[in-house]
């Protein structure tokens, strides 16, 4: 077995809500196995306050959960990503930041939650819609046996993923 941990980058527009999320779901199921952070192309410099809520109710740690410029991650010092996921929602006309280097790579296109309209409780619902949706993607992805297979198997297996959950959604 693999003492190797993977750094995993997600990346949005405003890295305010999805990808926050997503990196908080992550270091919880990948605990040990994978380290995720998030940015974003145009960040708002703030965590959605309803994404804040959301992950602290689910007891997710989140002092350390800030809304970023993805140039953090390409800056020298920083970690080497193993994964970079971009969950910009396609059909909204996001346009998501492109990640240069060799990290693997899937789009996982996730309705912008900050964008809901509604009342208070339909806007925090579609918060938990989005946050299960992530959840569920996640927790297949780091039950891949990543170990066992090499980087053109788990590049397929990546791109049938977003497949797969593209015709569901």
């Amino acid at each position: 077995m693999s003492d190797k941990i993977y750094n995993v980058l997600f990346l949005c527009t405003g890295n305010s809500a999805r990808s926050i999320m997503a990196e908080a779901i992550f270091n919880r199921l990948g605990a040990g196995r994978f380290k995720a952070h998030s940015a974003g192309s145009h960040p708002t410099g703030r965590v959605h306050p309803y994404a804040l809520d959301l992950l602290k109710s689910l007891n997710h740690p989140t002092d350390h959960l800030a809304s970023k410029s993805w140039d953090v991650f390409a800056a020298e010092g920083a970690p080497d990503m193993d994964f970079v996921f971009t969950v910009c929602d396609n059909a909204a006309g996001e346009v998501c930041p492109v990640w240069p280097g060799a990290p693997m790579r899937a789009h996982w296109p996730f309705e912008d939650p900050a964008a809901a309209e509604g009342s208070d409780a339909e806007k925090r619902q579609v918060f938990a819609d989005v946050y299960g949706q992530i959840h569920n993607r996640a927790d297949i992805f780091v039950n891949l046996p990543i170990t066992a297979l090499d980087s053109l198997s788990l590049q397929k297996r990546l791109d049938e993923m977003a497949a797969n959950f593209s015709q569901s959604a």
